[in-house]
């Protein structure tokens, strides 16, 4: 990323990038649109939540239906109950973490770290340090919903590379930070969202900050872009959904593409990004509906 008044503007002119953006408009623009949005909308806002954090917990190696985790109350007896209880702790308070992400990212990044780890771990809401390990962030291999086509590639899964040194990524969360006050403060207005957010998500997946959590945390922070850029200013569009119905090795993929860092490389990441985000659309749609029904 680059220094400029709007470093990310080149990549909204990449090949795909404008049609990918303006189909994510057009779906974003007809969910808000759904009769049910009118008099129930924090119920929606309510259940995207609660959908997204169970698809951002499976995406981190806690597959659990969706009944499950909303019939349970207690999230400590093991490693994935765990991992869910800090995907759904992190989901109830990001919305309201917004006014603190304008001027300081990094701050909202150290509470969603706390949020997930507890305030009783010693490296709770800290980077990690120079030799602490960092965890896997596909540790479970998610396969396609079947109503979700997926190209077919024949090439093995690229092996992602390690993640950056503590300096290495203490340096880009600071520029990263910059970035996104600039645009706070109205600098680099015009680049869609959907780019910013696809930046921010790629961005912290790249760099794993933590020791622990960092996939939860970078859609997390994707989707307190979408609500500060205001293309989901209801957060009801959960793009976890979509990440986890495209499946594990996509994400993979793309994100592999992202950290190229080449024009179709980023093109891609952005494009799946995309993706992922109408499949969230596709779900609150669909939770909309069965409220108009009545089974909801």
């Amino acid at each position: 990323m680059s220094t400029g008044t709007d470093p990310l503007a080149p990549l909204a002119q990449l090949p795909g990038v404008p049609d990918a953006v303006a189909e994510v408009r057009k779906a974003v623009d007809r969910l808000y649109g759904h009769r049910v949005m009118r008099r129930r909308a924090a119920e929606v806002t309510s259940e995207s939540a609660l959908r997204g954090a169970r698809a951002s917990a499976a995406l981190a190696g806690a597959d659990w239906p969706l009944e499950e985790v909303r019939r349970r109350s207690d999230f400590s007896a093991d490693p994935e109950a765990r991992m869910v209880g800090a995907a759904l702790r992190i989901a109830a308070e990001a919305g309201q973490l917004l006014s603190i992400w304008r001027h300081s990212p990094l701050q909202v990044l150290a509470r969603l770290h706390l949020l997930a780890v507890g305030d009783g771990e010693p490296s709770a809401g800290r980077p990690r340090r120079a030799g602490e390990g960092v965890e896997e962030l596909f540790p479970l291999g998610l396969k396609p919903v079947e109503s979700v086509e997926v190209a077919q590639v024949d090439e093995p899964l690229p092996v992602l590379p390690p993640a950056p040194g503590a300096e290495e990524v203490a340096a880009r969360l600071d520029q990263l930070s910059r970035l996104l006050v600039a645009r706070a403060e109205g600098q680099g207005v015009g680049t869609p969202a959907l780019v910013v957010a696809s930046v921010v998500h790629g961005e912290l997946l790249a760099l794993r900050p933590f020791g622990a959590y960092n996939g939860v945390i970078a859609r997390a922070a994707q989707r307190i872009v979408l609500l500060a850029e205001g293309l989901d200013p209801k957060s009801i569009c959960p793009a976890e959904v979509g990440l986890a119905e495209l499946g594990t090795d996509a994400y993979r993929r793309a994100l592999a593409g992202y950290l190229a860092g080449t024009p179709e490389g980023m093109a891609a990441w952005i494009a799946h990004c995309g993706r992922a985000l109408r499949l969230g659309v596709r779900e609150s749609t669909a939770v909309c509906e069965a409220m108009q029904r009545g089974m909801v």
